[in-house]
């Protein structure tokens, strides 16, 4: 891809990456996304916020805010460009992204927002609540991996951006083939999940007895 596809950074405003996402649990990948994503786009910081009552996943079972909420400092402790947000799980509100960005843009007015998303969910957007919206409060940083659909997903970035000019930005980032779901089953099938999510998340995944299929499993709730 081109180099001239990217946004050159404006240094006299601040920007914000916002990383929304349930990290049930947080893994490497996340944090490889977020940490290209503010090199490449000069972001000032990468807000991680966890889903708080999200309209897609309420006939799942997901853990407990406190414990993803504690998996997500723990991982992103030792990168001093990253924070945690609790704003949606501090919320009793259904957890919809533009709602969520229209808040985070009326706290951070003189900044310009971007909310980083995967190659799928760039493929959902349209689907999503209100995505004008979206739009009103961010751009999008959109990741994708050279051999995953790349002529797909450079077309539907000039779809949305025909239709939403100048909002939508692909982020080049390196192949790690982990999903949240596939380490909640290998935790259950009783297999590592080190080097694919960080050390202090390994311990304390081990330490709660999380994604455990015994009763003791603690802490899960429906959404």
């Amino acid at each position: 891809m081109e180099r001239k596809q990217f946004i050159e950074p404006d240094k006299t405003v601040r920007r914000i990456g916002i990383m929304g996402g349930t990290f049930d649990p947080i893994h490497n990948g996340h944090l490889m996304i977020a940490e290209n994503a503010r090199q490449q786009y000069g972001l000032e910081q990468v807000q991680f916020i966890p889903t708080g009552h999200s309209p897609l996943k309420h006939k799942q079972q997901i853990t407990d805010a406190l414990h993803r909420c504690n998996m997500v400092s723990l991982a992103i402790s030792a990168n001093q460009w990253f924070t945690l947000n609790t704003i949606e799980v501090s919320s009793q509100e259904i957890s919809y992204t533009f709602h969520t960005l229209n808040k985070l843009k009326e706290l951070y007015f003189n900044a310009e927002l971007f909310f980083i998303l995967g190659a799928d969910s760039l493929f959902d957007f349209e689907s999503w609540k209100n995505p004008e919206l979206i739009l009103e409060s961010c751009s999008i940083l959109a990741a994708y991996r050279t051999h995953q659909r790349q002529n797909e997903f450079l077309k539907q970035i000039e779809y949305l951006n025909e239709k939403y000019p100048g909002k939508f930005y692909p982020l080049d980032t390196p192949n790690l083939e982990v999903s949240s779901q596939e380490l909640r089953h290998r935790i259950q099938g009783k297999q590592t999940i080190r080097y694919l999510v960080p050390d202090k998340v390994d311990a304390y995944i081990r330490e709660k007895k999380l994604y455990q299929r015994d009763k003791n499993s603690p802490l899960l709730r429906n959404e």
